[in-house]
């Protein structure tokens, strides 16, 4: 699920959704013998941005 970081929490649970409905949108893993590896569950509150601290 590359691609995701600094989204908005929406965009976050749409891409997972995407991801465990095994979409078209990732493509297929080559020399991977296993199973698709299932996303990581999401906490029950929305995501937050950290912000940049420099």
């Amino acid at each position: 699920m590359s691609g995701i970081i600094g989204r908005p929490h929406e965009d976050i649970i749409q891409t997972r959704d995407e991801w465990q409905a095994a979409s078209d949108r990732f493509g297929a893993v080559e020399g991977y013998p296993g199973d698709r590896l299932p996303a990581p569950e999401l906490p029950g509150i929305p995501l937050k941005p950290r912000g940049n601290k420099r």
